[in-house]
């Protein structure tokens, strides 16, 4: 099961988020949004993502 980064929401399998290097993470998320092209995605710009990727929605 993956788990989200609670400071950038990416969803990841390990035990280190690939963009802020952190370990604080949480199973408690819902919805996912994937970003192919983070140029040309309107919500990536919206949202500040940065780094294309598999992303939760909303983390508790």
């Amino acid at each position: 099961m993956k788990k989200a980064c609670k400071k950038c929401k990416i969803l990841v399998k390990g035990n280190e988020c690939p963009i802020c290097k952190g370990t604080s993470f949480t199973n408690s998320w819902k919805g996912r949004i994937y970003i192919h092209n983070v140029e040309k995605s309107e919500i990536a710009q919206k949202v500040g993502i940065k780094v294309k990727g598999e992303y939760a929605i909303k983390t508790s």
